[in-house]
């Protein structure tokens, strides 16, 4: 394809390109209503309208390689399998991961993660800290997105444990009834958005 490389005097000043703009743009909203109008009253009911999701009532399925919140993962014995080596810190364009390294009691490992925590309202969920891990200590599977928290900031940072207990009700119970309880979570909330 070739770029034309000079414009118009009217493509330059803008106006008419504006009007196109906004024609279209009224154009489609006139033509969605109208139609979700007559489909209100079961007319027109073989042409469909632009759709929405009436989420949390509603929802599409998320496709395999969604992105969504983090979790720890665990060995069999309970204990993280991260090794704090701060790749994924490293690679995390956000810089919203904080890791704490500790010497591990046992000799065998060589340090493990004192601290570790994820500023969700800093993290724009790339998950390049997956691909960074080494060790497949941190993965994005959980098929839910991120949790809607009160307004207080603080509550957005998830620390270890919680990254951990994420690992251990995904095992426990399987994404299809986290995902139903996050659902009735974000359903109750919607009824009731100032209870706490």
């Amino acid at each position: 394809m070739k770029r034309r490389e000079e414009m118009s005097f009217l493509e330059r000043i803008y106006v008419i390109e504006v009007a196109k703009g906004v024609v279209l743009t009224f154009g489609r909203l006139i033509r969605n209503f109208t139609l979700h109008v007559f489909h209100l009253f079961g007319l027109k009911k073989n042409i469909a309208a632009a759709a929405s999701i009436q989420y949390p009532n509603e929802r599409r399925p998320y496709p395999t390689r969604f992105r969504g919140r983090h979790r720890l993962t665990l060995h069999n014995d309970g204990s993280v399998k991260c090794t704090s080596c701060f790749l994924c810190a490293t690679a995390c364009p956000a810089r919203c991961i904080y890791i704490e390294a500790a010497e591990h009691s046992d000799p065998n490992v060589e340090k493990f993660p004192h601290r570790y925590e994820i500023d969700t309202l800093l993290c724009i969920y790339c998950g390049y800290c997956v691909e960074a891990c080494p060790v497949d200590a941190i993965r994005m599977d959980t098929g839910i997105h991120p949790q809607v928290y009160p307004a207080d900031p603080r509550l957005y940072i998830e620390d270890k444990e919680t990254l951990m207990e994420r690992s251990k009700l995904l095992e426990t119970y399987g994404p299809q009834a986290l995902f139903a309880d996050h659902m009735k979570r974000m359903q109750d909330l919607e009824k009731k958005p100032f209870d706490s």
